[in-house]
């Protein structure tokens, strides 16, 4: 495997293995702070840790026009409003079922790949290893559909809007954001939605209850560090070397890791329709992306 493939490969592993942990951390540091004020603290530290990698470094911020626009528009639309409503769904969804939700991301990203690339075809073959991804997912958490339609819906609903809005933040940089350096982008959004985040937590949240304890600590720290800047950093920089389409995918994995991570963490069992909906969900990958591996052991072939 060629270096560059395999860094690609690595990262994929990555997000795929941080963001399946997530879900579980947000949900435990919500027994301990208010949804708004834990994703404004998490991105307020994030937004140091980017700053101290960015003069290790020797990172300038990229202030064209165009960049100050995708700045804007990832602080609101990839951050403060689907982490805002991630957070806040959280509450009233388990982690099974908003995985489930979030999971719809691949299938907003092949629509808006469609509008922002018209020229680009999405196969039929793509199309079933989507549906077959989600099938899968649905198979995994599928104990989890029965609830009440009072809080739990709203959730719910909050939770898909935010894949929506992550599905066409994820199009719009693959479009418009070649130019910028993978961690320098991430700096000014996280900042300012850390920032007006915690704003609003703190003028609207009930305070009262919230404790700064090892869970609250742990969980903002670790969101911060792995959960933003490693995953989202990794997550720009595969933009610009694979499919968007194929890089949503990895929503389909996260829910299986979010399962094991329950296993091992808290006893959590593999039941045999997690098993299952895990073989869709792989199955569902390797549908999606039949054409290009048939071309590329074609082409080896080909090539002796």
């Amino acid at each position: 495997m060629k270096s560059e493939n395999l860094k690609t490969f690595l990262g994929y592993i990555v997000i795929c293995l941080v963001w399946g942990s997530t879900w579980m951390a947000i949900r435990i540091g919500l027994d301990s702070m208010p949804p708004l004020l834990s994703a404004g603290f998490r991105f307020l530290l994030a937004s140091v840790f980017v700053l101290i990698i960015m003069r290790f470094m020797g990172l300038r911020i990229q202030v064209d026009g165009t960049s100050l626009i995708i700045y804007l528009v990832m602080c609101i639309f990839s951050y403060i409003l689907p982490f805002g409503f991630v957070y806040w769904g959280e509450k009233y969804v388990n982690s099974g079922v908003a995985s489930i939700l979030f999971a719809s991301f691949p299938l907003f990203v092949a629509v808006f790949s469609k509008m922002a690339f018209p020229k680009d075809r999405i196969g039929n073959f793509s199309l079933i290893g989507i549906i077959a991804g989600f099938a899968g997912i649905v198979v995994i958490f599928s104990n989890d559909l029965s609830m009440n339609l009072t809080l739990n819906l709203y959730g719910m609903i909050v939770i898909v809007l935010s894949s929506l809005m992550q599905a066409g933040i994820a199009v719009a940089i693959k479009k418009y954001g070649k130019h910028l350096n993978p961690l320098s982008m991430n700096f000014i959004p996280i900042f300012f939605a850390g920032i007006v985040l915690t704003l609003v937590g703190w003028m609207f949240e009930d305070t009262t209850s919230m404790k700064i304890d090892s869970k609250a600590v742990f969980t903002v720290t670790y969101l911060a560090l792995f959960g933003t800047v490693v995953a989202f950093t990794t997550y720009y920089w595969l933009l610009k070397r694979m499919s968007v389409v194929f890089l949503s995918l990895s929503s389909f994995i996260t829910p299986i890791i979010a399962v094991i991570v329950g296993w091992i963490f808290l006893n959590e069992k593999l039941s045999e329709r997690t098993l299952l909906g895990s073989l869709l969900v792989l199955i569902g990958i390797l549908f999606a992306n039949f054409n290009g591996l048939k071309n590329y052991y074609y082409s080896k072939f080909k090539n002796g």
